[in-house]
Parts: structure tokens; sequence; C-alpha cells
């Protein structure tokens, strides 16, 4: 914006819309259509913080696919999704539910599974039963010793290949 005009400084313009200047004897509309000794309630302006997204119990789930399943006529399922403010993928995604019993599905990445975890958890299991087995085998091997020698039953000794090695 110019400061000069032919040398002599123009004193400067605030430019406003003719309509936007008001006395203080005018009112807005708002208070214009307001019945004297009537309060209205405005909209609180304050604006949430974080979006809180919508959760939906199980037996409305359950409600809202038995009415869409029984629409016989065309467009009455549109309807239903205007009427209770829901999308087409609502029901696509609770048809799934349906179909997996309902059990909800876990969000995020997928564990890594080692593909031999199952089977050394199992070969380890089934060492130990064995190494129990063989522990009271050893017991009773041993009482049997016990039983035959305050006895006076002699043993039959049995040659083993390791001795003739």
């Amino acid at each position: 914006m110019k400061t000069k005009v032919n040398g002599i400084a123009a004193p400067l313009r605030i430019l406003v819309s003719p309509g936007a200047e008001r006395s203080e004897t005018e009112r807005s509309e708002a208070e214009r259509s307001a019945v004297p000794g009537e309060t209205k309630m405005l909209p609180d302006p304050e604006v949430l913080a974080k979006a809180q997204r919508r959760q939906f119990a199980a037996d409305y789930k359950r409600r809202i696919l038995a009415e869409v399943d029984a629409t016989k006529e065309s467009g009455a399922i549109g309807a239903l999704l205007r009427r209770e403010g829901l999308y087409s993928s609502h029901l696509t995604h609770w048809r799934q539910q349906r179909d997996r019993g309902w059990a909800p599905r876990r969000r995020g990445p997928k564990p890594q599974r080692d593909p031999l975890f199952d089977e050394v958890r199992k070969l380890k299991q089934e060492n130990d039963h064995l190494t129990q087995r063989l522990a009271r085998a050893e017991l009773i091997i041993d009482v049997q010793k016990k039983v035959s020698s305050l006895l006076g039953i002699p043993l039959a000794t049995v040659a083993s290949d390791e001795n003739n090695s």
C-alpha cells in the first residue's frame, strides 16, 4: 500500500465492509429472535481433544444382523443403515465376527513362532517322563537286590556285552 501520494503522506485507512460495523444499540439476529425471559442453550463450542471410536455391544450387532438377514425388500438394508448411522463395512466385519464365533481378534503384528518350538517342547516332556520312569525302575531294582540279600537268594548274573569287549 502506498504511504505517500504525490509526495504527501496519505492517511492510513482501515477498510471495513459497511455491514461489519454495528452500533451498540443494534442486536444480533439471535438476540432479536429470542423471546424475553426465555434462555436458549447454545451448543458447546468446545471440541473434544481426541475423537472416540464407536463401540457396539455384541447384542446390538446380533440384532442388526438379524434385521438385515430378515429383510426381503430392496433398499431396506440401506434404510436400516441410514437409520442406525452405520456403514456397510460394519455389516461385513460383524458377519466375519459372527462366523468366527464372536471371538475378538488380536490387533497388531502376529508373534513370530519358531516352527520347531512345539516339537522341542514335546520332546522335553517325553524326556522328563522317561527320566522319572527310569528313576522308579532303578529304585525297584535296588529294593529287589536288598530283599534277595536278606533272604539269602543268590541273584543270577547276566553277562553283558560291555564286559566282553
